[in-house]
């Protein structure tokens, strides 16, 4: 399971831990990405694309000879990285979660800094949950990191046509990070015969802490166990 970028493994917690509780003989690896972790913890200057694909492919080299078979979870830039390991790897199943093949979304990121600013006007910021989400990170994430990023998505995007993967998209609606309609770009693209397509109405980016998750997580085991998928 990979988190995405200035993240780090918390961004997925809750998806890895109901894994973990509804299956026994299942390993679940979080890495955490060179330079990455919680927002106190963020070091990325000087690290680069290939540290981050590196990471993923060694958890992946590392997991492989413990397993039968390897199921890639991705978040955000983690998503574009899971997309990146199905295409150099024996990968199963694919669930992507607020995959960043395409980045900002203006309209809904522009509602969300307009709640932002109302809430400092009213004293309250420090009540807003996206403002101290994203403090830490503005003041600790090089432009120069950003760019590495983006590189990664530039690198995977020419292959995603390419990727004939069982995947599973999970989007929110309300994401101000990656636009809503990324989500069927991705399931436009993707030419596998098995893929699904979730769209959470009021999901913001971190997709993994929705309202709904007790409505798709359950939907994910299912594809991810190889049982019938309601959800699409």
């Amino acid at each position: 399971m990979l988190h995405g970028f200035s993240g780090g493994p918390y961004e997925i917690l809750p998806l890895a831990k109901y894994i973990k509780d509804k299956t026994t003989n299942w390993i679940v690896g979080t890495p955490t990405f060179t330079g990455h972790g919680e927002s106190e913890e963020l070091d990325l200057k000087g690290y680069k694309a290939e540290h981050w694909l590196m990471d993923a492919e060694i958890c992946y080299r590392n997991l492989a000879k413990k397993v039968d078979e390897v199921i890639v979870i991705g978040f955000s830039m983690g998503g574009v990285i899971a997309l990146y390991l199905a295409k150099r790897y024996k990968v199963k199943k694919l669930v992507l979660l607020s995959a960043a093949a395409k980045y900002i979304a203006p309209a809904q990121l522009l509602k969300d800094l307009r709640i932002i600013a109302e809430d400092a006007i009213r004293g309250q910021l420090k009540d807003n949950e996206l403002f101290k989400r994203y403090e830490n990170k503005l003041k600790n994430v090089p432009v120069s990191s950003t760019v590495q990023f983006m590189k990664i998505v530039r690198q995977v995007e020419p292959y995603i046509r390419t990727i004939h993967v069982p995947t599973f998209i999970v989007q929110g609606q309300a994401d101000g990070i990656v636009p809503f309609a990324t989500a069927q770009y991705l399931f436009d693209e993707l030419p596998s015969q098995e893929k699904y397509l979730f769209y959470s109405e009021k999901g913001k980016h971190h997709i993994c802490y929705s309202d709904d998750c007790d409505v798709w997580f359950p939907e994910i085991l299912n594809f991810m166990e190889g049982k019938k998928v309601l959800l699409k």
